[in-house]
C-alpha cells in the first residue's frame, strides 16, 4: 500500500470516519489500528522487526524512567547532602542509565545494521581477507528490508535518549509507543518525529476542524502535483542520462544530475506534503521537513532546509554530544598548542560535523557511493568552516557587498552547483560509475548541446519538456512567495468561495489530465522509500 493508490485513499477515508466517530480519548486507537493495517499490508515477515523495536524501547524507557524517579526521590529526601555528594550520586545513577541506554541502542541499531548493511560489510570484510589468501565466500542474508526501518529506528531511539536525558517521562502503555513508531502516514519516508511534539497530538485526540481538514487536503493535493507532474517527468531525463552515461559528456552529464536533483526534491517534498496533509486532516501537525532548500546560500544551510528532521536528529544526538564531550574538549586543548588557537578551538566542531555528515551519507544506503556522498558534504562543510576567516578577508579586500542581490544569487547558484555534483554520487549505480561520470562531465566543454537539439532528446518528449518547464517555473514562483513569508493556503482562504472551488477543481483536473501514471510510470514509488 503506497501513498498514491486507491488502497491508501480508502484506508484514509475509513480511518477519518472512524476517527471522528470514536470518543475523543479513544481516537488514538483508530490511528493505531490503521497504522498496523497499513504496515502489515506490505507483508508480515518483516513487520516483526518493528514490533520487537517497539517492545525494546518501551521496556528500556521504563527502566530509564525508574532510575530517573529513584534519583529524584533520593535527592529530594536527602537535602543534607553536599554538592559533591549529590554529584557523586548522580554520576553513579548516570552510569547505570548509560548501560541501559546502550542496551536499547545496540538492539535498535543492531537490527538496522544487520538488515541493511550486513551484506555490504560482509563483502568488504571478505574482500580484504582475499588479499591474505582467504578464499571463503562472503556470507549473505536474504531478508527483505522492513518498510521504513531507517526512519522508525531514528524516531524510536530519539525517544529513549530523551527519556535518558530526563526530558520525557516514559509512556507506560506499549500500544501508544506502537502508534508513535508506526503512525501510518509517516512510516514510509518520515518526517522523523520527536515524542515530545508528536505524542500529545496522537494520544489526546483532536476535534474536527474544517479549516485544518481543508488545508490538509490542499497540501496533499500540492504534493500529488509535485510528484506526478514534476518528479515523474523530469525523472525520465535523469534516468536516461544515468542509465546511458557512457553516451554523454560535459553539460549533458551535469543536466542529468540537475534533473535528478529536481526529481528527488519534487518526489520527496511532494511525499512530505501528502503525509503532512493527511496527518493534518486528523488535526495532527507533522514536523516540517523541507524549507525551499534550493534557495540555500551554502551547503550547511542547504542541509538545514533539506530533510530537516534527519539533520536535526544528527545535530541533537550526534553533533552536540560529540562536540561538547570531554574527549573532544581535551583534543581541542592539545591541538591549540600545535595548530594555534583557531584550529584548536574549532577542531571539535570540524570533527563532529564531519562525522555527522558521514553518518548522513551512510544512513542513505549500504554502498561506497553513499559513503562518498557523505564525504562530499562533510569535506565541503568542514572546509567552509575552516576557511571562513580567509573568505572574510577576501570579501573585505574585494569590497563585495554581501547584502546585494547579485552576491546572494551567486551564493545560491554556487550551492546549487555543489549540491548537483553531490547528486551524482547518490544517483549513480556505484562509486566507480559516479567517478566515471564526473570525469566525463569535466572532460569536455560542449555548450553546443544547448543549440544542436541534444538537450531536447534526453528521454522526455516535447510536450513533457514544456510541462516540466512550466511546472518548474510554478515551483520557483511558489518558493519565492513562501520565502517572502506568504502563507498560500491562508491566502486562498481569503478568496471568494466560488474562486476557491474553481481553483481546487482546476488543480485536480490538471493532475488527472497531465499527471504521470500508468504505462511506463510507477507513480506509487517514492525515491526515499528505498532508504
Amino acid at each position: 500500500m503506497t501513498l498514491i493508490s486507491l488502497d491508501f485513499a480508502l484506508l484514509w477515508l475509513v480511518t477519518g470516519i472512524l476517527y471522528y466517530v470514536f470518543p475523543l480519548k479513544k481516537r488514538w486507537t483508530v490511528l493505531l489500528f490503521s497504522s498496523l493495517v497499513f504496515y502489515f499490508a506490505g507483508g508480515l515477515s518483516t513487520g516483526y522487526f518493528m514490533l520487537f523495536t517497539i517492545v525494546c524501547i518501551w521496556l528500556v524507557a521504563l527502566w530509564l524512567d525508574k532510575y530517573n524517579n529513584i534519583q529524584k526521590k533520593y535527592l529530594n529526601s536527602h537535602p543534607e547532602l553536599t554538592r559533591d555528594e549529590k554529584k557523586q550520586y548522580r554520576l553513579s545513577v548516570q552510569h547505570k542509565k548509560r548501560l541501559v541506554l546502550a542496551l536499547g541502542l545496540v538492539v535498535c541499531f543492531g537490527f538496522l545494521v544487520f538488515l541493511k548493511y550486513f551484506n555490504f560489510l560482509s563483502d568488504q570484510t571478505f574482500s580484504v581477507l582475499h588479499l591474505f589468501g582467504v578464499k571463503a565466500a562472503a556470507p549473505k542474508i536474504n531478508l527483505a528490508l522492513p518498510l521504513g526501518i531507517s526512519f522508525y529506528t531514528l524516531q524510536a531511539t530519539s525517544y529513549i535518549i530523551d527519556v535518558y536525558r530526563g526530558k520525557l517521562a516514559a509512556e507506560k502503555n506499549p500500544a501508544k509507543i506502537a502508534l508513535f513508531v508506526s503512525f501510518f502516514p509517516q512510516i514510509i519516508q518520515g518526517p522523523i518525529g520527536r515524542y515530545g511534539a508528536l505524542a500529545p497530538q496522537l494520544f489526546e485526540g483532536n476535534r474536527f476542524d474544517p479549516v485544518k481538514f481543508r488545508h490538509g487536503l490542499e497540501l496533499a493535493l500540492w504534493g500529488v502535483i509535485k510528484k506526478l507532474t514534476i518528479a515523474e517527468y523530469i525523472g525520465l531525463i535523469a534516468d536516461n542520462v544515468f542509465d546511458n552515461y557512457t553516451e554523454y559528456t560535459g553539460f549533458v552529464i551535469f543536466l542529468g544530475s540537475v534533473a535528478y536533483g529536481f526529481q528527488v526534491y519534487a518526489d520527496f517534498s511532494g511525499g512530505m506534503d501528502i503525509i503532512s496533509g493527511i496527518a493534518e486532516t486528523f488535526g495532527i501537525e507533522m514536523a516540517v521537513n523541507f524549507e525551499r532548500p534550493y534557495f540555500a546560500r551554502s551547503i550547511a544551510e542547504f542541509w538545514r532546509r533539506w530533510h530537516i528532521t534527519l539533520g536535526a536528529w544528527m545535530r541533537d544526538y550526534v553533533f552536540y554530544p560529540l562536540s561538547l564531550s570531554k574527549a573532544f574538549a581535551k583534543m581541542g586543548k592539545k591541538t591549540k598548542k600545535v595548530f594555534g588557537t583557531y584550529i584548536g578551538k574549532m577542531l571539535p566542531t570540524f570533527l563532529a560535523s564531519f562525522i555527522s555528515f558521514m553518518l548522513v551519507g551512510i544512513w542513505h544506503g549500504s554502498s561506497w557511493k553513499y559513503i562518498a556522498y557523505g564525504l562530499w558534504n562533510s569535506v565541503i562543510i568542514t572546509g567552509s568552516i575552516l576557511l571562513d576567516p580567509v573568505y572574510k578577508r577576501v570579501i573585505e579586500k574585494l569590497k563585495i557587498n554581501t547584502e546585494a542581490f547579485s552576491w546572494r544569487l551567486f551564493q545560491i547558484l554556487r550551492t546549487f552547483f555543489l549540491v548537483s555534483i553531490g547528486r551524482i554520487f547518490s544517483r549513480a549505480d556505484s562509486l566507480r560509475i559516479s567517478l566515471s561520470m564526473l570525469k566525463r562531465m569535466f572532460s569536455e566543454f560542449n555548450p553546443w548541446v544547448f543549440t544542436d537539439g541534444t538537450v531536447l532528446n534526453l528521454g522526455a518528449s516535447g510536450k513533457q519538456l514544456i510541462l516540466i518547464f512550466v511546472m518548474l517555473l510554478v515551483l520557483l514562483v511558489v518558493g519565492v512567495m513562501q520565502e517572502s513569508g506568504m502563507k498560500l493556503r491562508k491566502k486562498l482562504d481569503e478568496q471568494n468561495l466560488l474562486f476557491r472551488w474553481i481553483f481546487i477543481i482546476a488543480a485536480v483536473c490538471f493532475v488527472l489530465i497531465y499527471g504521470a501514471y500508468g504505462g511506463d510510470f510507477n507513480a506509487s514509488d517514492f525515491v526515499y522509500q528505498q532508504f
